[in-house]
């Protein structure tokens, strides 16, 4: 496993004391945990723009998320992205 090393400053390290006691972790381990939940967020939002800005499929952004299709349909609803664009429902509109 590769070795990451960072400085950071006193009140973040602070902060992440109290998340060590709390969560009674070792330094290690609570680093590595806070990382892997923080990059789980960036690829979900940056699934989640991706998709309304319409540059991939429904079924893209679950995978670019890591996410069951049913997973991301449910975290589009919830996020008050458009579903659709205003050009494509237009069209959808027009062949009716």
């Amino acid at each position: 496993m590769p070795t990451i090393s960072t400085r950071v400053p006193e009140d973040l390290e602070a902060e992440l004391e109290e998340y060590l006691e709390s969560e009674r972790l070792d330094r290690s381990t609570a680093v590595r945990k806070l990382l892997s939940e923080g990059l789980e967020a960036w690829r979900t939002e940056r699934a989640l723009e991706r998709f309304a800005d319409g540059e991939v499929s429904l079924t893209k952004g679950a995978e670019l998320a890591d996410l069951s299709v049913w997973e991301f349909a449910r975290l589009v609803e919830e996020s008050d992205r458009p579903w659709v664009s205003d050009d494509h429902l237009e069209a959808d509109l027009d062949d009716l």
